[in-house]
């Protein structure tokens, strides 16, 4: 299967296998994506890595020969499509974490950009090349990358296509941290840093962090207080302040 979903202990992984084409987004690929995302939501998964098969590649980006010769109306449906099936990513009630195992073109990078964290090995390289094609990125990267690096750096990649290396990428914020080894081992790692705390609290704190770039103050500090209300009338919550008041580790339940 191009997409294969797997458990490792408390954590669902998505490996993109298609490596004879370096991983390279189908429409039928994204379909199964979109498929495997739902079941992730559905499971009781402590996060969700995604990675792609091989040495070489994360994912090359869009399948070009599908694209060809399409009418307008098709291109237009299957950018929406794409960008539906990615913003699941957003939807998750888990963090998500895109371990960028080489290659991350154009809808590879995009997909790496939904999930909330992204990891790079050494030999990782990415970029926003559909310029070179008379394109732009259209499965959310001129949205999420400039979230992410800022506009003036946004802009230079999509508007130049250039390549980034993974020493670049982390300097200027494109991915958290620079990993080695084992790309599944590292993002595993990574993801038991975070796993053992609260899920719904989790996603308070990655809500308010996401809005605050798409807000302003005064509203993203009143978006802040409203999920910092929800988090305080958690169990989770009273359990962690009991656990710190008896210098205990905290037993939280998700609830």
């Amino acid at each position: 299967m191009a997409i294969e979903l797997t458990r490792l202990e408390e954590f669902a992984l998505i490996t993109l296998n298609r490596p004879d084409a370096l991983n390279a987004l189908s429409f039928a690929l994204i379909r199964d994506l979109g498929v495997r995302l739902d079941d992730v939501a559905k499971s009781d998964a402590r996060a969700l890595i995604i990675t792609g098969a091989g040495p070489k590649a994360f994912c090359a980006g869009a399948d070009i020969k599908e694209l060809t010769g399409r009418g307008l109306m098709a291109q237009k449906q299957g950018g929406e499509f794409g960008q539906a099936t990615f913003a699941k990513l957003d939807k998750l009630p888990m963090p998500s974490v895109a371990v960028i195992n080489g290659y991350a073109f154009g809808g590879g990078l995009e997909l790496a950009l939904a999930c909330t964290f992204r990891l790079a090995t050494r030999n990782a390289k990415m970029g926003t090349p559909e310029i070179k094609l008379g394109l732009i990125p259209g499965y959310g990267g001129t949205q999420r990358l400039p979230r992410v690096v800022g506009e003036a750096r946004a802009l230079e990649m999509v508007m130049t296509g250039r390549t980034v290396d993974a020493e670049e990428a982390h300097r200027i914020g494109l991915v958290n941290r620079l990993v080695d080894g084992d790309a599944t081992a590292a993002g595993v790692a990574f993801a038991r840093e975070f796993s053992g705390y609260s899920l719904p609290v989790l996603g308070f704190a990655r809500d308010a962090v996401r809005r605050a770039s798409e807000t302003p103050l005064h509203e993203g500090l009143k978006i802040e207080t409203d999920l910092g209300t929800l988090a305080f009338q958690t169990r989770d919550a009273a359990e962690g302040m009991a656990a710190f008041m008896e210098k205990r580790k905290p037993k939280f339940e998700d609830r």
